[in-house]
């Protein structure tokens, strides 16, 4: 099965300092890396995973958030802040092959540093999946994106 774990919820808010601080000092999480993407994000880390990424919502989208993730909602409480769940991913090609041959939309990007390749997909009922691949994978099977974050204009 090329999803192997899950990996990440992405949480919208009006407050990213306040909402950070919250799963800093409550759950216990700390802030790590997290590669260029071209807007705001926060990465929290559990025992050195990443579980939780913080963005701004409510229509504070940036213009490179609009173009790389398409937000599909605005909410910034209740359950409708969960933009997507994503998991860690392997078989890219094979994933590709799988998504066309049930004919599921998704789409295709590339963060900055070109370590993380991602695709892109809604569920039945709307709600986002996210697919995490090395970007090594996609390199070596000569997938490109349709968006590479360095493709955004700088913020």
């Amino acid at each position: 099965m090329p999803a192997h774990h899950f990996q990440h919820f992405l949480l919208q808010t009006t407050d990213m300092s306040a909402t950070v601080a919250w799963w800093e000092n409550v759950m216990g999480m700390a802030q790590g890396p997290h590669p260029d993407f071209g807007f705001p994000v926060v990465w929290l880390y559990l025992e050195g995973k990443d579980v939780l990424h913080i963005t701004p919502g409510a229509g504070q989208f940036s213009a490179n958030r609009e173009a790389y993730l398409k937000p599909e909602s605005e909410a910034v409480r209740g359950t409708g802040v969960l933009d997507h769940v994503a998991y860690a991913a392997t078989d890219l090609p094979g994933m590709l092959a799988r998504l066309r041959a049930h004919g599921v939309a998704h789409t295709a990007r590339q963060s900055h540093d070109g370590g993380l390749f991602q695709v892109f997909m809604l569920d039945p009922n709307g709600v986002r999946v996210e697919l995490n691949f090395p970007g090594e994978e996609a390199t070596r099977h000569g997938i490109t994106p349709e968006l590479r974050a360095s493709d955004l204009p700088t913020e």
